[in-house]
């Protein structure tokens, strides 16, 4: 794999992208790059659309409010979209936006919001988690835009997913504290992770969940982890065990 370039400024654009081509900026973008980091004539950014990998660019001013980019060469290829599923309860404000932003750092390739009997957010804007995700992609160098779902209940979510996806779900309940254990004994590559909202599943959400043959409870340690918190250490340990960070 390429090395990545973590000194050039990188730029999400939903356009069709090849070498020769000049794709023009928008009013935002054209003005960020111009004005807040004074970039000129020539310079360079990265540019990636979710589909054809990273290209350099070199920026073209039209003006002091307007400007262009033409596509010089590819940088890094498209890798194959992340296949991990996230389902997760909606929590409010900062801490929903930090959930998103650091569930597409972990490598998640869907994100579905669910609502469960102790969700505090009933309502969800699909299009600024997109917008979280493209911002986490620009900063992170991550070239794959995860499919934002809308809101679901929870059994209809589950229902949706294939039977062979094992669907490892934090469990506050578990009598174990130790969930690298049982993360090894699941055998299936096609994985989701389910993380409920502050205050955990209900008892009847969690017999629902065991009930499943496709569900698989982990404990997250022997301390009591915020929701948003939850959500990163179990992607870590299941990227560790199972998933794109296993040897």
């Amino acid at each position: 794999m390429p090395r990545y370039d973590f000194t050039s400024q990188r730029l999400f654009m939903d356009v069709p992208l090849s070498a020769g081509t000049t794709v023009e900026l928008d009013r935002g973008q054209a003005n960020y790059l111009l004005n807040v980091l004074r970039l000129r004539d020539g310079d360079h950014v990265l540019v990636f659309n979710g589909r054809d990998g990273e290209w350099r660019a070199n920026i073209v001013p039209q003006g002091r409010k307007k400007a262009a980019l033409s596509i010089v060469a590819q940088s890094r290829p498209q890798p194959a979209a992340y296949d991990l599923v996230y389902l997760f309860a909606p929590l409010k404000q900062a801490r929903m936006e930090y959930m998103v932003q650091k569930a597409v750092e972990m490598g998640a390739g869907h994100l579905q919001p669910v609502l469960t009997d102790f969700t505090q957010l009933r309502k969800i804007n699909a299009e600024k988690m997109h917008l979280q995700s493209v911002e986490a992609a620009e900063q992170c160098g991550i070239l794959t835009i995860p499919k934002v779902n809308e809101l679901q209940p929870l059994d209809a979510a589950l229902d949706e997913i294939a039977h062979e996806r094992t669907i490892v779900f934090c469990d506050e309940g578990c009598a174990s504290q130790n969930p690298i254990p049982i993360l090894q004994g699941i055998k299936s590559k096609k994985l989701a992770v389910l993380v409920g909202p502050e205050g955990g599943f209900s008892q009847e959400e969690r017999e629902m969940l065991k009930a499943r043959k496709n569900v698989v409870a982990i404990p997250l340690g022997p301390r009591v982890l915020r929701a948003d918190t939850a959500a990163v250490a179990a992607l870590a340990m299941v990227q560790s065990v199972l998933g794109d960070w296993h040897d």
